[in-house]
This record gives structure tokens, C-alpha cells and sequence, in this order.
């Protein structure tokens, strides 16, 4: 794909988001590469992290975004914030050797765990990969079928920045799929998430990853990110139709899918 980007992230002011680093108040113009940090720091056990955060649920949560869907011969897949390959490699086994995934991380280091693991699956044609940020995407404007961002949403600097990328990348009809965490649903349950979440993931993250700090920034970013209702419209007002949702995990994570009109 071309190297060119046609938008102009939003100044500061439109974007709340880029001034909060979990419950940090930051500079806006730092967030991206303290984000790249935290990313840097954990890219060698990401995935298994996120298999002993989760009990494995995840997969079933991606599993579930691949169905929706559904990958066909010859489909364009762009996948941001997708550096590891676990959405790609789903979706090149489901819809075979004439789908094509293209993988756009902000962080190198996050990318190459994702090709690394592509050599170890055998999976050398098909997909490429890119470092480039969600805001700015290195994209030509109408030239892929699906865009699919998951658990990266939260993590970029200007959201609707963000999703108006996705809508200039898409075709006309293409479908704009976001798999992130969301607010938990049943009350009973929302208290055991967050006394889980401030607790046993840093402590996970030391133990495991050595970062503590970046764990505590994941549950922190769960909980500044806009609830359910809130991204529907963001996404509607990117120029998007038909949005919906449907919660997994009663909220813990939400699957959003739009069409681009």
C-alpha cells in the first residue's frame, strides 16, 4: 500500500482523551510515546499476558470478531494496532490464500513479535506489515474491504481522529469493526472486575512482564475509555452507519461494527 495520509489529526482541545495517560494529566504531545513505552516494555509477553489476564476469554472474544466477519476469497483487511498478528492470523485461515492482511502498529517492537510469529505459522505471504500511527495512517483512501481495531482504541491519542481514518481507508460499504474494553454491565460483577483489575493485573505485570506501571496504565485506560453508548456516536459522527454493539463477557469487552457509508 502507498505511503500517504490524508487527514489531519484534531488539535488538543477536540480530543479530552489526549490529555490523560490512564489518571495521569499529560501534555497531549507526549501521550503517543508514552503509550509506545508502555508497549515497548511488554511486546515479548503480550500474548501471554493476555491469555492469564483474560483465562483465555480473548480468544473467544476474537473468535466471535472473525465470525462477524466472516472473511471472504480475495478480501482487504486492515488491522491497526494489530502488531502481534492475532487478528491476522485469524483471519487469513478463515478466508485462505487470496485474502490479504495488512498490519499497522505504532510500536516496531509490537510488529515484530507479529512476524516472528507469522515465520513460525509458515504464513510468509498474504500479509505485510507497518509501523504507522491509527491518527495518520499510511493507507490509500477507499482501498480496503474491513478495518479492525482491537484492544487499541483506548490507547490512541485522538479517537475521532482515529475513526475518521478508518472511515477514509474503507471502500464504500466497508465494515469498521472495533473489539475493546468496555464498562461492565451487572453491578455485582463490575465491583469483583475492578477490585480485579487494580489488584491482580499490576501484580500479574510485575511477575510476569517486570512492568508493574503497565498494567496499572490498562486498567487505568479501561476506565477513561468512552462507555458503549459514548462510541456509538463517536463512530456515527466519523461518518459511519448502521452502528451497533453487542457486549461480551457482560461489558468487560464490547464488539462495535459500523458500515461505511
Amino acid at each position: 500500500m502507498a505511503d500517504q495520509a490524508q487527514s489531519t489529526p484534531p488539535t488538543a482541545p477536540e480530543a479530552p482523551e489526549a490529555r490523560w495517560f490512564g489518571f495521569r494529566p499529560v501534555d497531549p504531545a507526549t501521550k503517543a510515546s508514552l503509550v509506545r513505552d508502555v508497549f515497548d516494555s511488554v511486546a515479548g509477553n503480550y500474548d501471554l499476558m493476555n491469555d492469564l489476564m483474560s483465562g483465555g476469554i480473548h480468544r473467544a472474544w476474537k473468535a466471535y470478531l472473525i465470525d462477524r466477519i466472516a472473511p471472504r476469497p480475495g478480501m482487504m483487511l486492515l488491522d491497526v494496532a494489530g502488531g502481534t498478528g492475532d487478528i491476522a492470523f485469524r483471519f487469513l485461515e478463515r478466508g485462505g490464500p487470496t485474502c490479504h492482511v495488512h498490519v499497522c502498529d505504532i510500536n516496531e517492537s509490537m510488529l515484530r513479535v507479529g512476524r516472528d510469529r507469522a515465520v513460525d505459522r509458515g504464513l510468509l505471504k498474504g500479509i505485510d506489515w507497518t509501523v504507522g500511527n491509527a491518527e495518520t495512517l499510511p493507507v490509500q483512501s477507499r482501498s480496503v474491504d474491513v478495518y479492525t481495531i482491537a484492544f487499541g482504541l483506548r490507547n490512541v491519542s485522538r479517537i475521532d481522529a482515529a475513526l475518521a481514518e478508518a472511515a477514509r481507508v474503507l471502500k464504500p460499504g466497508g465494515r469498521f469493526f472495533c473489539l475493546e474494553f468496555s464498562r461492565v454491565v451487572l453491578p455485582v460483577m463490575r465491583e469483583i472486575y475492578d477490585r480485579y483489575s487494580f489488584t491482580v493485573l499490576p501484580w500479574l505485570g510485575q511477575i510476569i512482564a517486570g512492568d508493574r506501571a503497565a498494567y496499572q496504565y490498562l486498567a487505568e485506560s479501561i476506565r477513561q475509555f468512552p462507555d458503549q453508548d459514548s462510541l456509538v456516536r463517536r463512530i456515527e459522527a466519523a461518518g459511519f452507519g448502521q452502528v451497533r454493539y453487542r457486549n461480551l463477557t457482560s461489558g468487560v469487552a464490547a464488539l462495535h461494527s459500523a458500515w461505511r457509508i
